[in-house]
């Protein structure tokens, strides 16, 4: 029988960029947009606020685009301040890159593992699915899902019992299977 989990984000990940205030490194994104406007171009921004200070930064999305050339349904939901929105260009490698910002998602997401009654099984298979493009450590979530210590899992792994097609020791944002022998 094949199990599934979902990683599931809980809240907007952390921004890691430098403050010039305070030399924080982190900044909270709650959704907020500026958008500005001058004459047929447009510039906007995600707003993000320093956990250290409480500065402003922002995140470029548009810069010098023509007005013609956006959407009008992706500038309703920037002015509606879209948090939905803001998780999807957080994610967005472009713009990741251009702004020069990195993601914390320590705290940020969660494991449904949808009920422990398949833990007492000889072998498990399992299916874990990213809701977002989370990077966490697998060897972590088959700890937290299947109750073990990291250790344990370890252990598990070099013995050949805990076996997937991905590694299971580096760090994973996609969809993957392993199977859990007892």
């Amino acid at each position: 029988m094949l199990a599934n989990w979902v990683v599931i984000p809980t809240c907007l990940p952390l921004v890691v960029r430098r403050c010039h205030t305070c030399a924080s490194e982190r900044f909270r994104a709650n959704g907020k947009f500026r958008v500005n406007a001058h004459h047929k171009l447009l510039d906007a921004w995600l707003l993000a606020l320093c956990t250290g200070c409480g500065e402003t930064t922002k995140v470029t999305i548009l810069e010098r685009a023509n007005v013609r050339s956006v959407r009008p349904e992706f500038l309703d939901r920037m002015h509606d301040n879209d948090p939905a929105l803001a998780a999807e260009l957080l994610q967005d490698p472009v713009v990741r890159r251009r702004n020069r910002v990195a993601l914390d998602w320590d705290g940020a997401w969660r494991l449904d593992t949808g009920g422990s009654d398949h833990l007492d099984r000889e072998v498990i298979d399992i299916s874990v699915r990213f809701a977002a493009r989370v990077p966490v450590r697998p060897a972590r979530l088959v700890a937290d899902g299947c109750g073990l210590s990291r250790a344990e899992v370890e252990r598990l792994i070099t013995e050949g019992r805990l076996v997937s097609a991905v590694r299971l020791t580096g760090r994973i944002s996609g969809d993957f299977t392993f199977t859990l022998k007892r």
